[in-house]
């Protein structure tokens, strides 16, 4: 826990990364150097010291726990009624910003099949093409929260409207993924569940609606555990069942300041051991330049496909010029919610840890890349802005 809170830190702090590397992606990079790729590879009797299997066993507990509570704040701040307000911007645009960087990736997801060591052994061809491209397709919401706040344009118009295409975005990895999850021999179990959920859902919004905002803070990690215990009784894995639980949720029932702050606090005191425990599961068995080679190719996927996306649909919504470069690179932000996703599918083993491996520096790369590309954009639009105000 020393190296875990104390590193990052202090290369985040001495370096002062955080133009282009937050604290978050510090960590995660962090967690990445600290594993067997890295530093189990150079100092392998120091890496078996420190990492011993109780050790690691201990972390993934808190680990798992920390992101469960993260993945039900996002789905907690989803405003679908916005969305439904807006349905046609918001549809075409999240539609075209998840279908391209979708299709990108299935396509480098083939490239990776005509290779041995990416594809896992549990999986279907299908499930492995459709779990990569979807990781390329991933918008990673609470991580976008983070750098618009940065930005300053989170509660401006803009801001809004990303968050609307950023929601219906998060609605449709997690049924890709269930999709994914689906075990024909559970069927059963699944539809068992499901039902469940809803039943009970309605039962407990009821309640929620009753009780004060003192008891909701209460009541919401118990619906969690009973919600992520149900998903992973009925094989489509607990992190499912978190976002579930949290996207049943109405935002209003909690007071914003304080579900910002709890989202910050598990972000501060809890997430750095997710990053570490994600850190551990790297491997470059397959050889280190063909993981890069294969995280160059998911990250040209992910941005160009995102790119293009949001240009088609500021051509079929007339957006004002810039705007869609701006929310192509917002959007293109992956970090926690891809590594999340990455993490279930090698759980479940339909990709490899070398597959892990590529999606996760893809992920870091493709956060690091946001600020310094649409900050700059941010600066001249203002100008811009400023200009013709002054013209008039």
């Amino acid at each position: 826990m020393l190296i875990i809170f104390s590193i990052p830190w202090l290369v985040w702090r001495l370096l002062k990364t955080d133009y282009f590397a937050p604290l978050v992606v510090v960590q995660i990079v962090m967690g990445i150097v600290l594993g067997p790729g890295v530093l189990g590879h150079w100092f392998p009797a120091y890496y078996e010291f420190v990492f011993t299997p109780t050790v690691v066993h201990s972390l993934n507990g808190i680990a798992w726990w920390s992101v469960m509570l993260f993945v039900m704040i996002a789905g907690v701040e989803l405003d679908l009624g916005k969305a439904w307000q807006h349905r046609r911007e918001s549809g075409i645009t999240a539609g075209l910003a998840l279908g391209a960087p979708l299709l990108l990736g299935c396509g480098a997801a083939a490239v990776l099949l005509g290779f041995d060591g990416w594809m896992g052994p549990k999986a279907q061809t299908w499930q492995f093409v459709v779990g990569i491209g979807m990781a390329c397709a991933v918008t990673a919401l609470p991580i976008l929260i983070l750098l618009m706040e940065k930005l300053d344009i989170l509660r401006q118009p803009l801001g809004q409207r990303i968050l609307r295409y950023a929601s219906l975005d998060d609605i449709a990895i997690w049924g890709v993924l269930a999709l994914i999850l689906m075990d024909w021999s559970r069927i059963g179990k699944q539809l068992a569940f499901l039902i469940a959920f809803v039943v009970l859902g309605l039962a407990f919004r009821r309640l929620m609606a009753w009780l004060d905002e003192a008891d909701r803070w209460y009541v919401a990690p118990i619906w969690l555990a009973l919600c992520g215990l149900g998903a992973d009784w009925a094989g489509l894995h607990f992190m499912v069942g978190a976002f579930l639980a949290g996207a049943i949720m109405d935002g209003h029932w909690f007071n914003q300041e304080k579900l910002d702050l709890l989202r910050h606090h598990v972000l501060l005191v809890m997430m750095p051991v997710f990053f570490l425990s994600t850190g551990l599961r790297t491997n470059w068995a397959v050889g280190g330049t063909e993981v890069f080679a294969a995280a160059a190719l998911l990250l040209v996927a992910s941005v160009a496909g995102k790119l293009i996306g949001v240009r088609i649909a500021a051509r079929v919504l007339h957006w004002a010029p810039g705007e869609a470069s701006i929310i192509g690179w917002l959007l293109q932000t992956k970090a926690l919610i891809m590594i999340i996703f990455a993490n279930i599918l090698l759980d479940k083993q339909v990709i490899t840890s070398e597959a892990f491996t590529a999606l996760l520096l893809m992920a870091v790369a493709s956060t690091m890349l946001t600020v310094p590309m649409v900050e700059p954009q941010m600066r001249r639009s203002r100008a811009l802005a400023g200009s013709a105000g002054q013209s008039t």
